[in-house]
């Protein structure tokens, strides 16, 4: 009987008509209890059949076919019964709101998914935005790079340029992941405070290999103490395919007072916050002693004058930047050696820096092989100088090239 009377909700109940007035011709399992009845004096409910509670939607009465009225014994008119206005009754379907926001969500997942936005390479899940970090015990900081298609040359790989930009960059990263950086370009908050800043007086390059477009390479710097008032910053330089190195270089850095531009000692304090990270450790490139030829109109092969800095070669320190010097170098290089040649090794000697005003000369003298010859000599050596209009020495340098025939440059395919 219970089973029956919570069914006749969902399923339709035979009227009264149906069945037998005299309640004969009952049949098992078809009893109605639509037959009760109650005369109004019995004080008690009238049931009508088929009785359901007031459907609503969105919290209004809605006339669905079926439905029923109760009314009291005591009121001889039956009056419909109204569900009393309370704030449950006028809130809106929840169900059809939460249906809505699960869509929206399932939707919204399904295009995060299509966008495939996970690193398709494990060089790039080491570091995915190129941000760069500490290892090694905090004292070597590593940093990815991948070669765009604006860093390459007419070769279709990238350019020394590119592999000294991405060496500055690992240096300024390594103060700044160490804590170092104060307002200033590499300044210490003592230095900063003492107005000193770093200048490079020396450096040493060897390149093996040159990456090309869309090659990933993972550059490793660290410092380490030379002399008593200087500081060599090494790097290596490798190929995150096949973890080969690829570059290698070297350098000496010393303190200058920016506002009287002389070289100063370290001050202690200064010495307190670096030599924590000072590394015991050989350089990556043993030390070229040869010396660096002064160059003069009549000693060079090839001059360019009329060298100016754009407002873009400027450092935050307002001086050009030291990655321009090599520009410079490379506009009185002959073309024929640089379509023939690769740079192979360069060594560099900063004497004094340039600003915004500066005009400058590059000269060059070739070495090794008939200047009329170039594209068809193997080894070559050239010697440079980077100078003021007024003949004060900016750069001294000496470069080495080898033939590009059977070159080694990166392949794609592979990366």
């Amino acid at each position: 009987m219970v089973a029956t009377s919570a069914t006749s909700s969902f399923f339709h109940v035979p009227s009264s008509s149906s069945l037998d007035t005299n309640g004969k011709g009952n049949r098992v399992g078809s009893t109605n209890f639509a037959g009760l009845n109650s005369t109004p004096s019995s004080g008690r409910m009238k049931v009508k059949p088929n009785a359901q509670a007031p459907p609503k939607i969105n919290g209004k009465k809605a006339n669905l076919p079926g439905s029923v009225e109760i009314s009291k014994a005591d009121n001889e008119t039956s009056q419909p019964a109204h569900a009393p206005r309370t704030f449950i009754n006028q809130l809106p379907d929840w169900s059809m709101l939460l249906a809505a926001i699960t869509t929206i969500f399932l939707a919204a997942e399904k295009q995060w998914m299509m966008l495939d936005w996970k690193p398709r390479r494990s060089d790039m899940i080491m570091d995915p935005f190129g941000l760069g970090r500490i290892v090694q015990d905090g004292l070597v900081f590593r940093q990815n790079f991948s070669i765009r298609s604006y860093e390459i040359g007419a070769d279709r790989s990238a350019s020394i340029e590119t592999v000294m930009n991405h060496l500055q960059e690992t240096a300024l990263n390594h103060v700044k992941s160490a804590g170092l950086l104060e307002n200033g370009f590499g300044s210490t908050p003592e230095m900063f405070k003492k107005n000193l800043i770093w200048v490079v007086a020396r450096m040493q390059v060897v390149v093996d290999k040159y990456p090309t477009w869309g090659d990933v390479v993972e550059v490793d710097t660290w410092v380490s103490q030379s002399g008593k008032n200087g500081m060599r910053r090494d790097w290596l330089v490798r190929d995150c395919n096949t973890g080969e190195i690829v570059t290698r270089a070297s350098s000496l850095w010393v303190m200058m007072n920016k506002l009287t531009r002389r070289l100063s000692k370290i001050p202690e304090e200064v010495r307190g916050e670096i030599e924590p990270y000072f590394v015991n450790s050989d350089p990556v490139i043993a030390e070229d002693s040869r010396k660096l030829t002064k160059l003069d109109d009549k000693t060079a092969d090839y001059v360019r004058s009329g060298l100016t800095p754009r407002w873009s070669d400027l450092d935050v320190n307002q001086h050009v930047n030291n990655v321009k010097y090599i520009g410079w170098i490379l506009e009185s290089t002959p073309a024929g050696m640089l379509e023939s040649q690769k740079l192979k090794s360069m060594t560099l000697e900063y004497r004094r820096g340039c600003g915004r005003d500066s005009v400058l000369q590059s000269l060059t003298a070739v070495s090794g092989c008939d200047v009329g010859n170039l594209g068809t000599a193997g080894e070559v050596e050239c010697q440079h100088l980077l100078r003021l209009q007024d003949g004060a020495e900016v750069v001294r340098g000496r470069t080495e090239w080898s033939s590009k025939t059977g070159a080694t440059t990166w392949d794609t395919t592979t990366s």
